[in-house]
């Protein structure tokens, strides 16, 4: 209810700044999930920047939660709103269900996924939930995808049509095609954590289950794992964001540097450049490291009740992955230590998701908003 309230005050001084005329070099960013300049919105901000030296951005981020943040957001956000040309987002905006956006701004949804394992938007909501994010999404007027295949789970996912969607590639994704940035990256982990240097790094990254919001665990026998693996292995943990904060870590310290909780490390591309291998079950992660055609290890030790419980997957799970699953910790363990033989299964699954494999999305996108 006091959410419904919020948006309903949002919405009336969004109208009481609609007496100021729209401006095409005005933003309204929402990066919601992530706020980082590495994210989609962040990097096609930056690009706007270079086109448009005089462009303004008003960004709304996860970090202005609270009271202070409702209020900047419902008595001047909301202002910032009614007078951009163009609106950026990287997740559901829900206020805009509660306005109509002005004649020729653009609202472009950069989703922060660059492809999707679990149904989500329309095809996972429910209820007055749902209804609420139906009439937001009516405000899209740009829905940018990777390929023709999130195309069509995309425009389901979002209820928008095909005249919507433009198929540029996602901007977050240009890093990885840039040798020199990578090189940096990874030597500013190795800046932080110097001591796994010339190890074979396994990143383990689970996804976000709602159930684990106050107690997270892990799916992953770390005791078992440090019996097994040698010392010239280390584990790098990266928790789900949503759960980060509540992760002991303490039980960690007996292990040494063979296990390092990394989840509090901004650079989410630096650990996935590092990894020698990749160790997840059903997170969007997977996109963006397929790219670096490096093994993949799908531990679903809950796949049972994950599919029954949870919003279920857009195909049938083992069979989509491109990577081993396995159940267990010692599973893993000896996936991971044997022979990899999933290169051509990755090579096709990177050409199904990827259109363009040539680091320039984000200036299509430029070219598609811009103009």
């Amino acid at each position: 209810m006091l959410k419904r309230i919020g948006y309903v005050l949002f919405a009336i001084m969004y109208y009481a700044g609609c007496i100021r005329k729209v401006r095409c070099d005005r933003f309204f960013c929402v990066m919601t999930h992530d706020g980082s300049d590495d994210s989609s919105v962040g990097v096609v901000i930056s690009g706007i920047r270079k086109r448009m030296p005089g462009a303004r951005f008003v960004c709304v981020k996860k970090a202005d939660r609270g009271i202070k943040g409702l209020f900047d957001l419902i008595f001047r956000k909301s202002f910032a709103l009614a007078a951009s040309g163009t609106v950026l987002m990287d997740n559901e905006f829900l206020p805009l269900g509660y306005v109509k956006i002005r004649d020729n701004v653009k609202v472009v949804q950069l989703w922060h996924g660059t492809g999707t394992i679990k149904k989500f938007g329309h095809d996972a909501n429910e209820g007055s939930l749902l209804m609420l994010v139906e009439k937001a999404d009516k405000r899209i007027t740009h829905l940018i995808v990777n390929s023709d295949y999130t195309a069509k789970l995309y425009q389901s996912a979002f209820g928008v049509g095909e005249d919507k969607v433009y198929l540029t590639g996602i901007p977050r994704t240009d890093i990885m095609f840039d040798d020199d940035i990578r090189e940096s990256c990874i030597r500013t982990l190795l800046n932080e954590y110097p001591y796994i240097e010339g190890k074979r790094i396994v990143l383990y990254a689970p996804t976000f289950r709602d159930r684990e919001v106050d107690n997270p665990v892990s799916g992953l026998d770390i005791d078992r794992w440090c019996e097994i693996m040698d010392s010239d292995t280390v584990l790098l943990i990266r928790m789900h964001p949503h759960v980060a904060a509540r992760f002991d870590d303490t039980k960690l310290l007996q292990f040494g540097n063979k296990v390092i909780n990394v989840s509090g490390y901004n650079d989410l591309n630096a650990l996935l450049f590092a990894a020698d291998m990749l160790v997840t079950d059903y997170s969007s992660v997977i996109f963006e490291y397929v790219l670096l055609d490096r093994p993949l290890y799908f531990l679903a030790y809950d796949l049972e009740e994950f599919r029954k419980d949870s919003r279920g997957f857009y195909e049938e799970y083992e069979s989509f992955v491109p990577g081993p699953v396995v159940r267990t910790t010692d599973e893993l363990i000896k996936a991971v230590n044997d022979v990899d033989s999933y290169h051509t299964v990755r090579d096709e699954f990177k050409n199904k998701f990827y259109k363009y494999l040539d680091g320039r999305s984000t200036e299509r996108v430029l070219d598609t908003i811009l103009r």
